[in-house]
């Protein structure tokens, strides 16, 4: 019980602080140019960005979660179901971000959903 909620947390955090960052940075916009006194201002408007700092501790949350996971189980089963974070992020993108999702995309969820069985069946 305690790997399946050590990995909930991973997954969850990891992509729950990814989404948060895409929605901070979009709101943010790119560097004018790539140059230091561009790139310090961009730097600058991410920071200030609430978005931004919701998405850094479920980052870090998942990150320990990873390091628990690795003490607990082998590699060969913590990163193969680590990539459910792949389909949650799709969901999240779609429904979250409103991105569009092409069928070759979600034919991928499947096929991540497929390795992620047969890694744990194993």
């Amino acid at each position: 019980m305690r790997v399946i909620l050590a990995l909930a947390v991973l997954v969850l955090g990891s992509t729950g602080g990814e989404i948060a960052i895409t929605h901070g940075m979009k709101a943010t916009g790119e560097p004018a140019k790539l140059r230091p006194r561009a790139l310090l201002q961009f730097l600058a408007r991410a920071v200030c960005n609430g978005w931004f700092w919701m998405g850094l501790p479920l980052m870090a949350l998942s990150f320990y979660s990873l390091l628990i996971l690795l003490s607990w189980e082998p590699i060969s089963l913590v990163i193969p179901t680590s990539a459910l974070s792949y389909v949650v992020g799709t969901f999240g993108g779609k429904y979250i971000l409103g991105e569009d999702v092409s069928v070759a995309r979600w034919v991928g969820v499947v096929l991540v959903c497929a390795g992620v069985a047969l890694v744990a069946a194993g």
